[in-house]
């Protein structure tokens, strides 16, 4: 069954066209109809006066006659002053007056619509009454002749009638073939993203030279399928680091069981299992971690609650194991807005990665600038070239052998940290530091 809701917008829009055309047309129509009714009435009604003057012409010529000439007009009636009807055409012979109405005082002339004339059974006439002056009394003459009906004529009204039908074709013609030129570019950019597959977006749509809504579309869906591009190559690079990080801990531990059971007898079971241990640690960081990304890309939102930078800096610093110096400079009363849990992991990250970096000493430090809250923590290990400042913060990312993750880390805690500072509306990056490596958070300080 065909609905209304399945219709295209090319038939929509031009059945809007027709019925749009179709009522202008029904209305000028109309209008045009009632102004030609109007002005052949009064053309009609002054034919009628005219016969009624022609009689009273030939009256003034000669005496009364008893049979008028017929004329153009349907029939003349001359009534004295007493009502006796004195002289008529041939088709008002014999009868009593039309009609019983007469032109009102200081007035020589009325006309009125009548529809019960026994004379023209079935007709509706129009009858001009007319005031004749006579020494003996005022006489009157009635000219009776049909109306006009509404059509006017069959003739005008065919040609009224054919030109709203031509102007109801016209406009659904022309409708349609301008929603089709319009509705083109839209059908390449449906038929082109109908064959762009998750193995084929490098292709875009054409964008039509028109600088229009349709045009801004075209580019719009460019921009989306750039980052929808961008977006499955980051899920492809992401789904092969991360298989080859989950597989280098399975692979270590299978190695360290098939080579207990070969050799079971000479097998140090305490630190086999110990290994193992280490190899189970890393994989639940890289699992955690994995985790974390995850439910960040799939934009679960931030719990708001104020959050003293300083003292959540330093109860994470009081709760961790030292493997290094660390400096804290911390100014308390910086309160932001956010989600104590994820600002702490965002933190734990900066640290862990300070402390595998670090030669001797790790310095956090939490201060204000220009109404923005900052955390700083730097390492006096080797440093960062500027050139990978930006490198550092992708998912799996390989440096230097004195900055990987073989180091210990699981590739994922500065993206993480990263990802948590900007679902806070701050930023994380690296600047510059005379030694070691430097990152700074900032976030808006709540008023």
């Amino acid at each position: 069954m065909v609905t209304r809701n399945s219709w295209s917008v090319r038939t929509r829009l031009t059945l809007i066209a027709i019925t749009v055309a179709f009522l202008c047309g029904l209305l000028t129509t109309t209008v045009l109809a009632l102004s030609l009714h109007d002005l052949a009435d009064g053309l009609r009604t002054n034919e009628v006066a005219s016969a009624a003057l022609e009689v009273i012409h030939l009256d003034e010529q000669a005496s009364t006659p008893v049979t008028l000439p017929q004329g153009k007009a349907a029939g003349v009636q001359v009534v004295n002053s007493v009502g006796t009807v004195v002289a008529a055409t041939p088709s008002l012979a014999g009868a009593p007056p039309v009609a019983d109405f007469a032109p009102s005082a200081g007035s020589t002339r009325t006309d009125r619509e009548l529809c019960r004339i026994p004379e023209f059974p079935g007709r509706c006439m129009v009858v001009v009454a007319l005031r004749i002056p006579r020494p003996g009394g005022e006489w009157l003459v009635y000219s009776v002749d049909d109306v006009v009906p509404w059509y006017v004529q069959p003739q005008v009204f065919a040609v009224l009638v054919g030109a709203c039908l031509a102007l109801v074709a016209l406009a659904g013609v022309g409708a349609h073939h301008m929603v089709t030129r319009a509705l083109r570019p839209v059908s390449d950019i449906s038929d082109h993203l109908a064959e762009i597959t998750a193995t084929d977006l490098g292709r875009r749509v054409p964008v039509p030279e028109a600088h229009d809504e349709i045009g801004r579309l075209a580019e719009t869906i460019n921009q989306t399928l750039d980052r929808l591009e961008g977006a499955v190559e980051q899920q492809r690079r992401f789904a092969s680091d991360a298989s080859h990080d989950l597989r280098s801990p399975l692979t270590a531990m299978r190695a360290q069981v098939e080579e207990a059971l070969l050799y079971p007898e000479d097998t140090d079971w305490g630190a086999k299992a110990t290994a193992m241990l280490a190899s189970l640690d890393r994989l639940q960081a890289l699992v955690s971690d994995l985790l974390m990304l995850a439910r960040i890309d799939a934009g679960t939102p931030v719990a708001r609650e104020p959050v003293d930078l300083g003292e959540l800096c330093g109860d994470e610093l009081e709760r961790r194991k030292r493997g290094v110096e660390v400096v804290r400079e911390l100014k308390p009363g910086l309160v932001v807005e956010g989600d104590r849990l994820r600002l702490a992991r965002l933190l734990t990250n900066l640290l862990d990665n300070a402390e595998r970096h670090a030669a001797s000493q790790i310095t956090v430090r939490v201060t204000e600038e220009d109404g923005t809250a900052v955390l700083e923590v730097l390492d006096d290990g080797a440093g960062i070239a500027p050139d990978q400042w930006e490198v550092v913060f992708r998912r799996f990312t390989r440096l230097d052998a004195s900055r990987n993750r073989d180091a210990g880390g699981t590739g994922l805690g500065l993206s993480i940290a990263r990802e948590i500072a900007q679902a806070h509306g701050g930023t994380l990056g690296l600047e510059d530091s005379p030694q070691g490596a430097r990152f700074v958070l900032r976030l808006p300080l709540t008023r």
